[in-house]
């Protein structure tokens, strides 16, 4: 006798249905000679249905979806035109002075432009240019520079985020200049400048003239309850939550972490790629994994209870990282894409928000996402059930040991869950979107402002040479690793139209229901 297994979930249960179904099959395949033939079609028609049905979202398997909302239309196609090549030039001597390469010539009307096009030459030889969506969670652009909607951003709302910045960047004529007031940790403010100088050469002429003030550390600042009958002060940094109105822009990471020895994202993820495929997943060990920083935030020292300890066994093995004695033995025991051998990996949040997340999502192992207020640029479209399954910030172990178990159990879904994650770290969250993130989000700023942006006395014109030139270590070969090689001469993708009300609202109801359903099968133990 054939047995189909499947997840009984309470109020909407492919099971119910099954067995509805069977007694059906059952009653015709005693009374007819086409019984066989009727079985066999319902066993597919019901394992359809089954899959559609599924606790965990199987659709990406399918249709590949950018943004969660159907299937790319176009893929961005080369115009075929051979690329203008960046060649780094540095001075033979040290200390000689470094010149700044000659930026290509942008007319005064096209530096204004909103997004310019492909040049004509480009455009005549290779008919008009088409360029795909990007994905859904660009979209957040318009929630994160709707304060600004209606007033528009003056230099006086500019420069009242003075006081929280670490840096302020003017763009003029496709020309960076920078203005430093203090020194971040470790070299944030470093790399998330070198991150801007490669958009600039990467999209030359694209980058409409903008002045921007940005802080880059962990918390986000501007509080929403002060700002109920004025205008906040626009600051952009890594992340925010519900209650503030920071611009979340992409972290440094994405170019390097030098301290740590973190390579650059689009290096990383082909490196995790391969690491990842060469240990299948159901040979990883089945337990959730974390190894982090404990000192930043009390959530994580927390975590640390749900270890193995006195005989009991919440399925969780976590790990202390001491960087300094890390870095004192050469990063012998952190390369994250080594750290895929678990079925399960765990997400918390350090101080705010952590950049831990995309190497998590990475590895093809199921992100187990202790839930956070706090978002950055990316997470915003990330889906529980698709991407991530969620556990509960007030009863973590417990709420680990379920998951792990209910993984154990349902091997198949566990399994494409984790494909999920790593196929929007691949695809939604390649360098190819981080910069068009970039760019839709500055040109849209750069259309809020309500002034001619002009060089501040004591900024100092930057680029590529300024900084990689005299760079030294680590920071020298991340900058090298992750530099733009060549002008992009085709479109970058095409920035979605804003939410409406509902669907902010539809967007936070699912998740709300998927929430109260796995705590509701937490509570009843039910795998």
């Amino acid at each position: 006798m054939m047995r189909i297994s499947c997840l009984d979930l309470e109020n909407d249960s492919p099971c119910q249905a099954l067995k509805e179904k069977g007694k059906i099959v059952n009653f015709i395949a005693q009374n007819s000679t086409k019984g066989v033939i009727f079985i066999f079609t319902s066993i597919i028609l019901l394992t359809i249905m089954i899959y559609s049905q599924w606790f965990v979202d199987m659709s990406f398997v399918r249709d590949r979806t950018r943004g969660g909302t159907g299937p790319v239309s176009h893929q961005r196609q080369p115009s075929g035109v051979i690329p203008t090549r960046i060649i780094l030039s540095c001075p033979a001597n040290t200390t000689a002075a470094i010149t700044c390469r000659q930026a290509p010539h942008v007319s005064p009307s096209q530096s204004q432009s909103p997004l310019p096009s492909l040049s004509q030459n480009t455009q005549a030889r290779h008919g008009p240019s088409h360029s795909p969506s990007c994905p859904n969670f660009f979209r957040y652009i318009h929630e994160d520079l709707k304060p600004w909607k209606s007033t528009g951003i003056t230099k006086e709302m500019v420069e009242s985020a003075k006081h929280f910045a670490n840096f302020r960047l003017v763009i003029i004529n496709g020309k960076a200049y920078l203005e430093k007031y203090s020194s971040p940790f470790q070299t944030r403010d470093v790399f998330t400048i070198w991150g801007i100088l490669q958009l600039l050469n990467r999209y030359p002429g694209r980058i409409p003239d903008l002045d921007l003030m940005f802080n880059c550390n962990d918390t986000p600042l501007i509080k929403m309850a002060k700002y109920l009958s004025t205008a906040p002060p626009p600051l952009f940094r890594y992340c925010k939550d519900e209650t503030t109105l920071d611009i979340v822009f992409p972290d440094w990471s994405f170019w390097g972490w030098a301290e740590l020895n973190i390579k650059p994202w689009d290096i990383f993820l082909e490196e995790i790629r391969n690491a990842s495929e060469s240990l299948k997943w159901k040979d990883r060990a089945p337990y959730a994994f974390w190894k982090g920083n404990t000192q930043v935030a009390k959530s994580r020292q927390d975590l640390m209870r749900c270890n193995l300890s006195n005989g009991h066994d919440w399925n969780a093995r976590l790990f202390e990282q001491n960087w300094e004695k890390e870095i004192a033995d050469g990063f012998k025991q952190s390369n994250l894409a080594k750290q895929c051998t678990y079925r399960y990996k765990i997400y918390i949040e350090g101080r705010s928000w952590s950049v831990s997340q995309k190497y998590i999502l990475a590895c093809n192992s199921p992100t187990l996402r202790v839930t956070t207020s706090f978002t950055d640029f990316f997470s915003r479209g990330l889906v529980p059930g698709k991407h991530y399954w969620p556990i509960s910030s007030d009863h973590k172990c417990k709420s680990i040991k379920f998951t792990v178990n209910w993984g154990n159990t349902h091997q198949k879904q566990a399994e494409y869950l984790g494909k999920g994650g790593s196929l929007f770290t691949q695809e939604e969250l390649s360098m190819e979107n981080v910069y068009d993130y970039m760019l839709n989000l500055l040109t849209e700023y750069a259309k809020l402002l309500r002034y001619k942006p002009t060089i501040p006395e004591k900024a100092t014109n930057i680029c590529i040479e300024s900084m990689a030139c005299r760079a030294t270590g680590l920071v020298k070969d991340f900058m090298m690793e992750s530099m733009v090689k060549s002008v992009y001469d085709f479109e970058p993708c095409s920035l979605p139209p804003p939410f409406d009300g509902k669907e902010l609202d539809e967007i936070a109801y699912r998740k709300d229901q998927y929430f109260k359903k796995v705590e509701g099968m937490e509570n009843k133990g039910k795998l």
